[in-house]
């Protein structure tokens, strides 16, 4: 399984904000620090806010910070929601694509059982068994 760089980004930015919890990071900060496009962090920002991950402030001191205690944030829910536009294969896709295999096709249900199986094994972990410190001495 290959995770989007998009969801590469929000781990990152999760990981991060968990090795300084009351401190909050403004998209440019991050941006720097990671070494990656304003822009699309700002989408990374905007969706794990939408989900509930971050809480962000706008103007002067403002910026985004964790919005649950580290111990709360269970890696796969993390990952499910930032993939969650990304099929798997094809025939995953909502509404579906026709697929000639289909109905007799004996792999989808394997690997939505794989999906899910990966899902469930990263929430044994949360985010802070994967807490990030630039400065770790």
């Amino acid at each position: 399984m290959r995770l989007t760089s998009f969801t590469d980004f929000g781990l990152r930015v999760l990981m991060r904000m968990a090795g300084s919890p009351d401190q909050p990071f403004t998209t440019a900060e991050l941006a720097s620090e990671f070494r990656v496009s304003r822009n699309h962090l700002a989408k990374v920002i905007s969706s794990l806010a939408a989900a509930g991950y971050l809480n962000t402030r706008r103007g002067g001191g403002g910026g985004a910070m964790l919005a649950r205690r580290p111990e709360e944030i269970r890696l796969g829910d993390v990952i499910a929601c930032l993939e969650a536009d990304q099929a798997l294969v094809e025939c995953f896709l909502p509404g579906g694509v026709a697929c000639t295999l289909t109905p007799r096709c004996r792999l989808k249900a394997r690997l939505a059982d794989a999906e899910a199986a990966f899902i469930a094994d990263l929430n044994r972990s949360s985010l802070a068994d994967c807490v990030y410190h630039p400065f770790d001495p």
